[in-house]
């Protein structure tokens, strides 16, 4: 089984942003949660920065540098059993 990433990204309202995801699914996520610490804190406090939200390599980034990992994003931690091969955890590290 293939994994799942984001393929492209629309910032909604407050902190919600539309996710296409690499299967061609589309989910709405609320990212209030996760934009934590100081490398979010312009991202979090000012609206126009947190629409500057891109999708590269999979992953949500800013232009500041801040970036959310795709299986936190999309599936609020680890993703469920099957969806990812052992060899692509790479953002589950460290």
């Amino acid at each position: 089984m293939s994994l799942v990433r984001i393929s492209a990204v629309v910032p909604l309202e407050g902190r919600r942003v539309r996710l296409t995801l690499t299967d061609g699914t589309e989910i709405e996520r609320d990212l209030s949660a996760l934009l934590v610490g100081p490398v979010f804190e312009e991202i979090r406090e000012n609206p126009a920065k947190f629409r500057e939200v891109r999708v590269e390599a999979g992953a949500l980034i800013w232009p500041n540098g801040a970036d959310l990992c795709p299986d936190t994003v999309i599936w609020g931690g680890l993703p469920p059993a099957g969806t990812c091969a052992a060899s692509e955890l790479d953002c589950r590290q460290g």
